[in-house]
């Protein structure tokens, strides 16, 4: 079995996040299923060779798809994907298991059926561990099980594994006739200041992966991920390419730029002219409450200090970003540029979820920051991945 050539299939696969990781891990994806057509064009844009189908998964055949893709049962590497989470994150409004996003799970699960992987990956929003008690997690875990696969799950913090911001995802893993070794779950390379702010408890057992105390390596700073990108005015549009700033200064900006001709999907988003004011007032590492309350929005002038803190927030350069959403919009979060008047480019929020430069996102920018957001870090995708890899290439 070559290192290089490990197959799999990305289901829910969206931009391909997952998938670019896992190519750095050694897997070439063989097919890849994404209902939203703007998430799909991005995925075959920057995953060639993968057949990509668009189309809503309950209508899809395992077995038809498998036999068009000249694999046996047992055949496949890995099947990888996450199913939409909104209803289980514990950000969601109402968190239910009659929404019918919970119940996707099962599509998947048919997939696993069909194929017999030798191991499989599912990737999900940490709520999922707290969601209905851990009765669903219970019943995945089962489910998986039923079929063959011993499986077990942890919490991973992006920031350990230098991905610059605050992203915390749950993953799933298992193997086809054995039990999956603790050592499946990738050890953090690198100390960060994150706290978990969700239940980590699951059967009595903490779920997180922590950085061993030895480990000295620091994160990667948002400065680090993005100082090289040209600067550019609130609003502004224009090359489809641009040129670097400067010279790469760390390793991470070289790393961004393998393989890359210039700078893709960097214009910056319009503001309002009362949220360019706002922007005026606020520090790096500062929020909504350095803004004059007359400048405030009318339901902000009724919170407290102490709510919101990420709103109108100005990243520092030396620090983590928050967690990057669908949209980089500063009454969301804190996506304001350390020393620009503007919030983020995707570009920048790709490069904070540790996309390279190479890959680039197609669709409207409305659409382009939702897949950006909605995306597995890569760079978290690959160490999981490389995990994964030693098990199914040295048995170790």
């Amino acid at each position: 079995m070559s290192i290089t050539n490990l197959k799999m299939i990305d289901l829910f696969s969206g931009a391909g996040g997952l998938s670019e990781g896992l190519a750095g891990a050694g897997f070439h994806s063989l097919f890849a299923t994404e209902i939203v057509p703007e998430y799909a064009n991005t995925y075959s844009t920057n995953h060639k060779g993968a057949i990509v189908r668009t189309a809503d998964i309950r209508t899809l055949v395992p077995n038809e798809i498998r036999i068009e893709l000249g694999l046996e049962r047992e055949e496949l590497d890995l099947i990888a994907g996450g199913p939409p989470c909104q209803g289980f994150s514990i950000n969601a409004p109402v968190r239910s298991i009659l929404d019918e996003r919970n119940h996707l799970f099962k599509e998947y699960l048919r997939f696993v059926d069909a194929f017999a992987p030798k191991a499989i990956l599912i990737e999900n929003v940490p709520g999922l561990v707290s969601f209905e008690r851990g009765a669903t997690l219970h019943a995945i875990l089962d489910a998986l099980a039923e079929l063959g696969y011993g499986a077990d799950v942890r919490i991973l913090g992006a920031a350990y594994y230098g991905v610059p911001q605050m992203r915390w995802r749950t993953f799933i893993l298992g193997l086809r006739g054995k039990n999956l070794p603790e050592h499946a779950f990738p050890d953090p390379v690198c100390h960060a200041p994150v706290k978990p702010n969700f239940t980590t408890i699951f059967d009595g057992h903490s779920l997180i992966k922590e950085p061993l105390s030895e480990n000295h390596a620091r994160f990667i700073t948002v400065k680090e991920a993005i100082g090289d990108l040209p600067p550019l005015r609130c609003g502004e549009r224009g090359k489809e390419i641009r040129k670097y700033a400067c010279e790469p200064f760390c390793d991470y900006q070289k790393r961004a730029r393998i393989g890359s001709i210039g700078v893709f999907n960097h214009e910056a988003p319009l503001l309002s002219k009362i949220n360019l004011r706002r922007l005026q007032y606020i520090k790096p590492g500062g929020n909504w409450t350095d803004i004059p309350f007359e400048l405030l929005p009318k339901g902000m002038q009724r919170a407290k200090q102490g709510d919101h803190t990420k709103r109108y927030g100005r990243v520092k350069a030396d620090g983590l970003a928050s967690t990057i959403l669908t949209k980089c919009d500063p009454h969301w979060g804190a996506f304001i540029h350390y020393e620009q008047d503007r919030s983020f480019t995707v570009r920048e929020a790709a490069r904070i979820q540790s996309f390279p430069d190479h890959f680039v996102f197609t669709g409207s920018q409305g659409q382009q920051f939702a897949q950006v957001g909605n995306a597995v870090p890569p760079l978290l995708a690959e160490a999981v991945g490389k995990s994964i890899r030693s098990i199914l290439v040295e048995g170790a």
